[in-house]
């Protein structure tokens, strides 16, 4: 299978993370979203939303958005939960990823790191910030009652939020305030098969 994305990019990083702890053997495409090299007739053929992560199976078949691409690597494994209530729960915190999180994290972690914090979009960052430390609040009070998200085991849920909360600090979010965050982290971290973002 082919995996395109840019490492850089924590969408693209869940897919790589959930690759090495699953030891998913794949070929990885390095995209440059900002040189446009998603906009190509032959990705737009792949995924006409011109987006990354995509994921291209052996028989051809694709898969875009990054939690549907987990879902799908993750079947029958430990990481998608244990009984129907448990992936639920997982796909709770998915679409929390989706709604609540990613376009405030970021999107404010996009404009300074990537475009570099220009002037014209300075307003835009400042207002991402409220949000997305409504998401840590969020993520801070379940973390104090359990070691991951979903509950006390890894799961997707925790390698979805994971992608973009361990980077929350380029996009101005300063995780000293989130405790619980910082030590699930860690324990994130500590499994033997992690592997840091680019």
């Amino acid at each position: 299978m082919k995996i395109y994305g840019d490492a850089q990019s924590g969408n693209c990083y869940k897919i790589k993370l959930l690759t090495s702890i699953l030891n998913i053997k794949h070929e990885w495409i390095e995209l440059d979203i900002l040189a446009k090299q998603t906009h190509t007739a032959d990705f737009l053929q792949k995924n006409p939303n011109g987006k990354i992560p995509l994921l291209e199976l052996d028989d051809g078949r694709c898969l875009s958005e990054s939690n549907a691409i987990l879902n799908y690597l993750s079947q029958d494994t430990v990481l998608a939960g244990s009984d129907g209530f448990n992936q639920a729960k997982i796909l709770q915190w998915q679409f929390f990823e989706q709604y609540s999180h990613e376009p405030y994290i970021a999107v404010a972690r996009f404009i300074a790191k990537y475009l570099g914090l220009p002037d014209d979009k300075k307003d835009e960052f400042k207002s991402k910030q409220a949000g997305g430390h409504k998401a840590l609040g969020v993520m801070e009070a379940q973390l104090k009652t359990s070691d991951y998200l979903a509950g006390n085991t890894l799961s997707i849920a925790d390698i979805s939020l994971y992608g973009y909360t361990h980077v929350a600090h380029e996009g101005g979010f300063d995780l000293a305030h989130y405790p619980a965050i910082q030590k699930w982290i860690k324990r994130i971290q500590s499994h033997e098969l992690y592997v840091a973002m680019a």
